[in-house]
């Protein structure tokens, strides 16, 4: 069971299950994990949507054994991945944690949560699926590539810097979303002859917002994966240089992000685009894990960085829905 809908559009989809070719694909953070959803994508209105109520009773499992991580931990984890960083001259290393919500005497309502972030995101991808003993939701609007098939043009962006609506930028998080555009940019000059990219521009997404860059190139449909696997993971999500920081993040997170920060596949007949899984949950009958990260650089404050990944909790916690 699987329903999407696009930024800025009002309209819901599902998939028909069919037999043939996966319509959209979610890939984890580490590639080893997909779930896929067959069939052709069909339009579901909202009557509909709401007279198929998600049960909670299709939530697969409970959440065991699960101790989170207190914020004097994470700071005392943070101290130690600036020392790394400055030992390593490393430019960002993206750490993340998770955060438990714990619903043990209520239910959740998926339909409405779903809702929720819909209407509290008009600009992000937002999703809730069942599948293979999993269930997430999220709401996000990074989009990691977008394909069009006729005229070969694709697109993609640099999103990263974070900080709450009201304040204003500082060179902190300047200098983290500069090592993606420039990261991005070199990627997309060996595919492409000419490459436009926009200036930085504020991006806005609900109680925070980010910085932001767009790019346009034109591509050969046969080097498409090949440009996704070398995007993946951005330095905005995982920092540079990227197979030393995927190393690093295996060694300061005790954990598998799963889908947290992988992307998610969505192919039509005029447009192959890929999202990244931001700002997402772990769902349990009993409880929801919250992912969120923050770009860790030299000059980074531990206690800032614990505030930064309050905020981006926010996104999803603020809009759960219970019966």
């Amino acid at each position: 069971m699987l329903y999407f809908r696009y930024p800025f559009s009002d309209q819901i989809y599902t998939t028909d299950n069919r037999v043939g070719q996966s319509s959209i694909r979610f890939v984890s953070f580490d590639q080893l994990e997909n779930i896929d959803f067959k069939g052709n994508i069909k339009a579901v209105s909202l009557a509909e949507f709401l007279e198929s109520e998600i049960p909670s009773n299709r939530i697969p499992s409970k959440l065991t054994d699960f101790k989170e991580e207190s914020e004097s931990d994470y700071l005392d984890k943070i101290d130690q991945v600036i020392d790394f960083i400055k030992e390593n001259h490393l430019s960002k290393l993206v750490i993340s944690r998770r955060k438990l919500v714990d619903f043990e005497s209520r239910k959740i309502n998926l339909t409405r949560t779903f809702l929720n972030l819909c209407e509290a995101y008009p600009n992000a991808f937002v999703y809730v699926f069942i599948q293979n003993k999993k269930c997430w939701i999220g709401a996000f609007s990074e989009v990691l590539g977008k394909f069009n098939k006729k005229t070969s043009e694709f697109e993609t962006m640099s999103l990263a810097g974070t900080t709450s609506v009201e304040e204003d930028w500082t060179r902190k998080e300047l200098e983290e979303q500069q090592p993606v555009t420039d990261y991005i940019s070199a990627i997309l000059k060996d595919y492409s002859a000419e490459v436009q990219q926009s200036e930085t521009y504020d991006h806005p997404s609900g109680n925070i917002k980010h910085l932001r860059t767009d790019f346009k190139a034109q591509i050969q449909r046969n080097d498409l994966e090949k440009v996704i696997s070398e995007l993946h993971p951005t330095p905005a999500v995982c920092g540079f240089p990227k197979e030393f920081c995927k190393k690093a993040i295996s060694e300061f997170e005790d954990y598998s992000r799963s889908f947290y920060a992988g992307y998610i596949k969505v192919e039509t007949d005029e447009t192959i685009q890929y999202f990244v899984n931001l700002r997402c949950a772990e769902i349990f009958q009993n409880a929801a894990l919250l992912y969120v990260g923050g770009g860790i650089t030299a000059d980074s404050s531990p206690e800032k960085e614990w505030q930064e990944t309050e905020l981006k909790a926010g996104a999803v916690l603020k809009n759960l829905s219970f019966n």
